[in-house]
């Protein structure tokens, strides 16, 4: 078993903050801009920012559905982190600033991936296949930034 990771990244417009903000709406703006692999979407907790606990199925795959239940923590400036309770799976969320009005948006999953050949796939195949998902969601991030 070895850590699998995936991370996409696109600049935004707006400004860092701003874009922040949007990402840690998990009660309004987060909702709207998941992608369809985003299922049973619900704040449980809070809803800004840390101390937020959210639920969603992730359908990874046509067969692969992960039952997801996220605490969300802040640990530094411009930094959201998501922590499954139902896994070992941690996305990081980080915005920067990128030029005059625009910012950096890095999404990084990183997980504990089975053993075997199974891993073996695991670690070939699924780090491509989140990263799309993350990129249709930046995209709609950006999308709903630009009204």
């Amino acid at each position: 078993m070895g850590q699998v990771e995936a991370t996409t990244e696109r600049i935004v417009q707006g400004r860092a903050e701003d874009v922040f903000d949007a990402l840690a709406d998990y009660s309004g703006t987060r909702a709207k801009v998941l992608s369809e692999h985003f299922s049973e979407y619900e704040v449980r907790e809070g809803g800004d920012g840390e101390g937020t606990l959210v639920h969603w199925k992730l359908q990874a795959t046509s067969k692969r559905v992960r039952d997801c239940l996220l605490e969300v923590t802040e640990p530094t400036d411009g930094q959201l982190v998501e922590k499954d309770r139902n896994s070992s799976m941690v996305t990081t969320w980080t915005v920067t600033p990128a030029g005059e009005g625009a910012s950096r948006v890095v999404v990084t999953s990183t997980w504990t991936g089975a053993g075997g050949i199974g891993g073996f796939f695991e670690r070939t195949f699924a780090p491509k296949g989140l990263a799309r998902i993350y990129d249709a969601v930046l995209a709609n991030l950006a999308a709903e930034l630009e009204k």
